[in-house]
């Protein structure tokens, strides 16, 4: 039976680390060559990527804190744990659509500014002459576009939908699986133009790609007219500058977000149309713990089986266990590996008892039971394989 040493880098919540009791994988905090790494908001560098490591979990749905590229490159699978947070930036959306509806927030800092009315015959006059220029709108049969419709996007279009609203979702990777999670009020858009021309409130929920960066820009704000902007999926997805430039005109009426800049905090200290959150979407204590016992759960369940679920650059993977041995082969998504791994296997004299193999772009994945013993040069023999990135042995 082998022993896995993971390495935590950030404050992951006891309830998930509590998890690795009883199983192969120990915490270590001073290990230099972990295994398996654990991470929250820590930025991994080139320099974290040591000769050994198999995973890294994060305990959150971003991932742009860890180089993907480099670790795909190595073999290195990366978890991440999307929906065990989603409640929380749920509640948040919402917060965030009253604040942007009701003007609460320049409601506030107005009857904060009235201590110098100390007597009520004074205060109640001023603030029934006043209440008019917070007058504000209500969520109920306005129109809520949603851009990604996954975990959290999924729940927040349902309630939408609980709040009367009318709600478009617009999601080309739509899974089928995150399909049926969505109500069948939810109208789809043909475009996020569509999207951004029809919508009253849009709530962004896409990730950090490079395929993303910047996606939410002026050339979609053209075509809104009065629209309150949500973000609290990623800074990068939307063109801060385009944002601050139609804010001065008809087409945003607000933006709230999750992930001030010096820019916006500019802007929050001069306009009221601009609301600035320290970026705390999952910071509650049931979000911290459910992204830490799943990170932990299938980092371990990887680790022990090489079964993987969640992986952001890997195949998900799931092979009943069948035999004592069983080996995990990365390599290279080209063609003849399978014919080439099993005539090597042949060879070596190891009888294949069930086997498995999936791809994800430049990326596949092998695991295989073998019926007899299995040594260490045996594993060497296989490594020698062109295109193989990796070869390790579960037993």
């Amino acid at each position: 039976m082998t022993h896995y040493q993971v390495k935590p880098y950030s404050n992951i919540a006891k309830i998930g680390l509590d998890r690795l009791e009883g199983t192969e994988c120990s915490l270590s905090e001073s290990v230099d060559s972990p295994d398996g790494i654990l991470i929250r908001s820590t930025k991994l560098t080139k320099g974290h990527i040591k000769d050994g490591l198999k995973a890294i979990s994060r305990a959150g749905a971003g991932v742009n804190n860890i180089p993907i590229d480099l670790c795909t490159d190595k073999g290195i699978v990366v978890f991440n744990t999307p929906g065990a947070n989603a409640n929380a930036v749920k509640e948040l959306v919402l917060a965030g659509l009253m604040l942007s509806s009701r003007n609460v927030y320049a409601s506030i800092d107005f009857v904060n500014g009235l201590s110098h009315l100390e007597q009520m015959k004074d205060l109640e006059p001023f603030l029934e002459e006043n209440k008019k220029s917070f007058k504000g709108t209500e969520l109920a049969g306005s129109a809520l576009g949603v851009v990604g419709l996954g975990a959290i996007g999924s729940k927040v279009a349902s309630m939408g939908v609980a709040l009367d609203m009318n709600v478009v979702g617009y999601d080309p990777a739509l899974s089928v699986e995150a399909a049926w999670k969505i109500p069948s009020e939810v109208v789809p858009a043909e475009s996020m133009k569509d999207l951004f021309s029809i919508s009253d409130f849009i709530s962004i929920h896409i990730p950090a790609l490079d395929s993303t960066k910047g996606i939410i820009n002026e050339e979609l704000f053209k075509n809104a007219s009065n629209l309150s902007l949500l973000n609290f999926a990623r800074h990068e997805v939307v063109n801060t500058k385009h944002v601050l430039k139609y804010l001065k005109q008809d087409n945003l009426k607000n933006f709230i977000t999750d992930f001030p800049t010096p820019e916006l905090i500019k802007r929050a200290n001069k306009n009221k149309d601009v609301i600035l959150l320290p970026h705390i979407g999952a910071s509650t204590s049931q979000a911290e713990e459910n992204c830490a016992v799943m990170a932990v759960n299938q980092l371990v369940d990887f680790l022990e089986t090489g079964n993987i679920k969640n992986s952001v650059n890997f195949p998900n993977v799931q092979l009943p266990r069948s035999t004592i041995n069983r080996i995990a082969v990365t390599n290279k998504n080209v063609p003849a590996m399978i014919g080439q791994i099993a005539t090597s296997l042949g060879e070596l004299e190891l009888n294949i008892a069930d086997m498995t193999n999936v791809s994800k772009g430049d990326i596949a994945y092998n695991l295989i039971d073998i019926e007899n013993e299995v040594k260490e040069s045996a594993i060497k023999e296989l490594q020698k394989i062109e295109n193989i990135l990796n070869v390790r042995l579960i037993k």
